[in-house]
């Protein structure tokens, strides 16, 4: 059977003892779940005991599948040893580790996974552990903001088949890893900006990014980020790129909160749509910024994603 290692890591400002007490708790994980973002109606059970060892954390859902979590070996304040069963959509088993240890900021936490596919799989390695990891750096981020604010700025709304478009935009074309997404796309925002007030383009339309090229593997990504423009006939000179989606059907999830959070409502819209089985066409995936993020609240912020479809 094909194997598969995964291993994220975050710098969390708070003592290895709370650390470690938040994530042996399972009544804890539906709040930082990387997972329940995409169904936050999912039937969870959890041990009346929860942080014990032979603690159970069971989930089932239509989107998210069905399996359960069970604390095998725990060190206290240094080390979770769980086995994770899958039941649906196929039947799997992973071990999973939690490692604690001191940091400078406070506790460094590295979520580990070591599992196999079934025969049949082996062409899904490579994808499965790029899925698992996005899962296990939007999970950690998550748990970071939590443990040390006490609340996380994210909350996802499923909104489904909407009508959008003719989508017209204008921007500067880029390459980025996932990693440093946000500063590649502020850079270009502040250079695109300057490019519209110096060609006197039309500025009064929502920002928006359409992302053209994943490569899971190696957890890159091609978009471009630029405005709204009113119509298709506006000249954009170079360095700046038009881009067009035709008026279409989309699956549409709204994201609320921080920009941070934003794979939380990509990662809905994706199990969504591959979920109910519908068609994406070849028109880039694309999210457009509803409010101004210098003038409004963290908590605040509207992104709506849009999937186009067949």
């Amino acid at each position: 059977m094909p194997r598969f290692h995964v291993e994220k890591s975050i710098e969390i400002a708070a003592p290895p003892q709370t650390v470690y007490e938040k994530v042996v708790d399972y009544a804890t994980w539906t709040i930082w779940s990387p997972w329940l973002c995409a169904e936050p109606d999912a039937h969870v059970t959890v041990s009346e005991n929860s942080n014990s060892q032979g603690s159970l954390y069971k989930w089932s859902g239509e989107v998210v599948g069905a399996g359960e979590l069970e604390h095998f070996k725990l060190d206290p304040h240094r080390r979770i040893e769980d086995e994770i069963r899958f039941f649906k959509p196929f039947a799997s088993k992973s071990n999973v580790v939690f490692d604690v240890e001191p940091s400078g900021l406070g506790t460094k936490l590295t979520w580990q996974m070591d599992g196999s596919l079934p025969w049949f799989m082996f062409w899904m390695t490579g994808m499965m552990k790029g899925f698992i990891g996005m899962d296990y750096d939007r999970g950690l981020k998550m748990l970071k903001e939590w443990i040390e604010t006490g609340t996380i700025n994210s909350k996802t709304n499923i909104l489904g088949i909407q009508k959008v478009g003719p989508v017209y935009m204008a921007g500067l074309r880029r390459t980025s890893s996932l990693k440093d997404i946000g500063g590649t796309m502020q850079g270009a925002m502040g250079q695109m900006m300057d490019l519209y007030a110096r060609h006197n383009l039309p500025s009064d339309g929502p920002l928006m990014a359409a992302y053209h090229k994943f490569d899971i593997g190696k957890q890159t990504c091609e978009f471009t980020i630029g405005k709204i423009l009113p119509s298709g006939d506006i000249d954009a000179p170079a360095p700046l790129e038009k881009w067009l989606c035709p008026q279409t059907d989309a699956f549409c999830v709204e994201h609320l909160g921080d920009y941070n959070h934003l794979g939380n409502g990509w990662s809905a819209a994706n199990q969504h749509v591959r979920y109910k089985k519908l068609k994406q066409r070849g028109c880039s995936a694309f999210e457009i910024y509803e409010n101004n993020p210098d003038e409004t609240p963290i908590d605040q912020l509207r992104t709506k994603i849009y999937l186009p479809l067949k």
